[in-house]
């Protein structure tokens, strides 16, 4: 529990703007340095990025297109800036990774300022760097993805209705209005659904605690109602229009709400999916969540007379619960959905420790932080038990030197973090040694994502199509991981085979192109007959080739 007002002096604008600015820095330097290095990683970024691509392509920047038809899975908010940045400085990844990074930048120093208003500097530098330090948090800043954009608009949505309604003030609720609007028109009805849980659940909390909650007058949700439309409405309006409801239907049913009923794309999992999640994602500060949140238990004692300190206490711990509950009850389930609670952790995480640097708990600051240490050890034997299983030790013979660089990084970042933590005059800088350690690793890993290409076929062969590809060809896939990559990396149209028709599929697009071009491995090709029609290996990455069947036509089959 935040120190009553007493002990915890709200600090000034300028210490607040400090906070923010460090949260910014930090949160750049996770994402910025070797953000276009590498190709796109399919299947998300590839297919994301083709959307946004498509857009160029086709002119059309109301329908959204894949592979050359109409997709309604996503809203465009991430595709148009993706496609703008795109148009400015290039079709690259780092074009389409930039709107991930300026949004996880922006919530670095939004978390930085919330948190300075509200607390000391401390618990302000704190809070900023744990959040821009995490592993998912700096992972989705580097994806071309829409997850970090929907994460700060929710974040901007909740922090701005507490405003709200705790003090009344007019601005907050319309900025809360426009920041869920805008996530909205990003991921669809999820930018509205959870801050209206987190911030319903703390407004019941508080009013059985006796605190007082200032409704927004009748006017003002009229006009708040009226913004979220205006902004939100337009690009469903002409969706509509354009393609009919059923393309409503299938984005905001298929992809929304079946996404939460039903299992999309077999991505699936058990009601604790989200612990390693958690565990995993919120690395390295995950080894202080347990007494964060106890620590923050004493939120939830009942007093009328709570400071701003304390309501937002019981705030992020409503913030904390009620997504993790929300997407645990889901049936799809992937672990960057449980990203937007994350600036929640940093606020409770930063607290407790500056708590126990103020108590001088050496004890329990020790105690906790060695868990980093083991907790890389659990991972390496993981890493190593994982790719002995699926026989993929040759492979990461690539990558093994920067996995123990990663390694060796952090442990020797914990055991500095221990050191300082161990005594009094410099225990305030331990988890800063260890945000700095994260910041390093990042490093590592941007110079690892160039090493880990071999990895990755797709794109090798897509530039030898590109290169022989003539015009009328017909390019496809079949049977093999990437196909997202290949239309991103050729020209769409590309034709995909699947069970359980896939072979005589093939067989059909061997005989009718007058040329094809077919990604897919040596041993799939070997089961289909040319049909006296020449085939010729062109190239071959790892286990999978690319052939080109061409010559005179089939005889029939």
């Amino acid at each position: 529990m935040l120190p009553g007002p007493s002990c915890l002096p709200v600090i000034g604008q300028s210490s607040s703007r400090r906070a923010g600015v460090i949260g910014m820095i930090a949160a750049a330097l996770t994402t910025l340095p070797g953000l276009g290095a590498g190709t796109l990683w399919d299947n998300s970024e590839t297919a994301y990025g083709e959307v946004a691509r498509e857009i160029l392509l086709t002119g059309d920047p109301v329908v959204m297109h894949f592979n050359g038809a109409p997709w309604f899975v996503q809203p465009p908010l991430y595709f148009w800036a993706a496609a703008l940045l795109a148009k400015l400085v290039g079709m690259s990844a780092l074009a389409l990774r930039l709107p991930a990074a300026f949004a996880t930048i922006a919530m670095g120093a939004i978390v930085g300022l919330c948190a300075g208003r509200l607390a000391n500097s401390r618990v302000a530098i704190f809070a900023s760097v744990i959040l821009s330090t995490s592993l998912m948090q700096a992972v989705l800043g580097r994806l071309a993805i829409m997850d970090a954009m929907l994460d700060l608009a929710v974040t901007l949505t909740i922090l701005a209705l507490f405003v709200s309604f705790r003090n009344g003030r007019e601005r907050y609720w319309y900025a809360a209005w426009i920041a869920a609007a805008l996530g909205f028109i990003t991921k669809g009805p999820v930018a509205l659904v959870i801050p209206f849980l987190v911030v319903g659940a703390w407004v019941l909390w508080e009013r059985r605690c006796g605190g007082t909650i200032v409704v927004p007058t009748l006017r003002a949700r009229i006009v708040g109602a009226l913004l979220f439309f205006g902004i939100a409405a337009p690009w469903f309006a002409l969706i509509a229009h354009a393609c009919g409801l059923g393309a409503l239907s299938e984005l905001l049913g298929h992809y929304t709400v079946g996404r939460y009923l039903g299992t999309i794309e077999n991505q699936n999992g058990p009601v604790w999916y989200y612990v390693p999640a958690v565990i995993l994602g919120f690395f390295p500060w995950s080894a202080f969540l347990v007494p964060s949140l106890i620590s923050g238990r004493q939120a939830m004692k009942m007093r009328a007379d709570a400071s701003p300190g304390e309501q937002f206490n019981r705030l992020c711990l409503a913030w904390a619960i009620v997504p993790f509950a929300f997407f645990s009850l889901a049936q799809t389930k992937l672990p960057n959905y449980i990203a937007l609670e994350f600036p929640a952790l940093a606020f409770l995480t930063a607290l407790w420790l500056d708590e126990a640097v103020d108590r001088d708990d050496r004890r329990a600051l020790l105690g906790w932080a060695g868990l980093v240490p083991v907790t890389i050890g659990a991972m390496g034997i993981a890493i190593g038990v994982f790719a002995r299983r699926n026989r993929l030790l040759g492979d990461m013979q690539a990558v093994l030197g920067d996995l123990t660089m990663l390694g060796l990084l952090f442990l020797t970042g914990s055991i500095i973090c221990m050191i300082f933590l161990s005594l009094k005059r410099s225990a305030e800088l331990g988890p800063l040694a260890l945000a700095a350690t994260s910041l390093g690793a990042m490093l590592v890993i941007a110079l690892i994502e160039p090493h880990v290409e071999h990895f990755k076929p797709i794109p090798t062969l897509a530039r030898v199509i590109e290169r022989d590809r003539e015009p009328g060809d017909t390019v496809a896939i079949w049977g093999v991981a990437g196909a997202n990559a290949l239309v991103f990396y050729t020209r769409p149209p590309v034709a995909q085979f699947s069970p359980p028709f896939e072979a005589r599929d093939v067989r059909a697009r061997i005989c009718e192109a007058t040329r094809l071009l077919l990604v897919t491995s040596p041993g799939r090709a070997s089961l289909v007959a040319s049909y006296d029609r020449r085939r010729r290996m062109l190239a071959a990455f790892g286990k999978d080739a690319l052939y080109l069947y061409d010559g005179p036509p089939c005889r029939k089959f």
